[in-house]
């Protein structure tokens, strides 16, 4: 079994005034040559946008884009003609393949639009450009893991061209459960949305990350209430 540990206070922290970003791996400004990615994982950005603030009209290409919004409201506009607003609940994806162009604003004029930006590296390249949200059940996650991700169209969740499963979980305190690698070769990343958890013998706590792999399969428990995203991707 193979770990790394990345503690909240070790990211990289970007502040634009109307944006700050908490950056896990490298990305734009924030360069660690030893925090470059986790297997398949490029990027994990956790963002908070000002009212009424936003990214203008940018490329992507042959990366798949995860949004998952924590609070408040995000306007998405596109290049296939997409405008759409995404809340919490609410999962995005994007397979920028061939090329894709967005815009994200915070709808709300009175706070703060909170979101996860992730990005995983593609299994297949020069895919045609493809979007798609959904919006969860959260009681589906209360004590429990809740896909939200796969590599299957008919499968729970989005999906994405990779051999990835995402996974929601909101726990009480006390709430113990194991998770089961998926795919061969795969590792997982845990990140902590808030309060206490132990992966193995690992605590770990609010926006703490850690990544495990070279194993078959992991527990976690719940040292406080706490939410929970576990990333499983390749590691090569």
């Amino acid at each position: 079994m193979k770990t790394v540990l990345h503690k909240a206070n070790t990211r990289g922290d970007a502040n634009h005034g109307w944006l700050h970003s908490k950056h896990t791996f490298s990305f734009a400004g924030y360069y660690n040559p030893e925090r470059m990615n986790f297997g398949a994982l490029r990027v994990l950005n956790d963002d908070s946008v000002d009212a009424g603030m936003g990214f203008g009209a940018h490329p992507h290409d042959n990366m798949e884009i995860i949004s998952i919004p924590l609070e408040g409201d995000l306007e998405h506009k596109d290049s296939m003609g997409n405008k759409t607003v995404i809340r919490k609940g609410d999962v995005q994806v994007m397979s920028a393949g061939t090329g894709i162009t967005h815009s994200e604003y915070n709808k709300n004029s009175d706070k703060a639009v909170k979101f996860l930006q992730i990005w995983v590296f593609p299994n297949k390249k020069n895919v045609q450009a493809r979007y798609d949200q959904i919006t969860l059940n959260p009681d589906e996650r209360h004590n429990k893991l809740q896909q939200i991700l796969s590599p299957d169209p008919e499968d729970a969740g989005v999906w994405i061209h990779q051999n990835a499963w995402f996974h929601l979980g909101k726990l009480e305190k006390g709430f113990n459960t194991e998770y089961a690698i998926k795919g061969a070769g795969n590792g997982v990343y845990a990140f902590i949305l808030s309060g206490d958890v132990s992966i193995n013998d690992q605590k770990l706590n609010t926006r703490d990350g850690f990544g495990i792999w070279d194993t078959d399969k992991f527990t976690i428990n719940a040292d406080s209430d706490a939410e929970i995203l576990l990333m499983e991707v390749p590691m090569s």
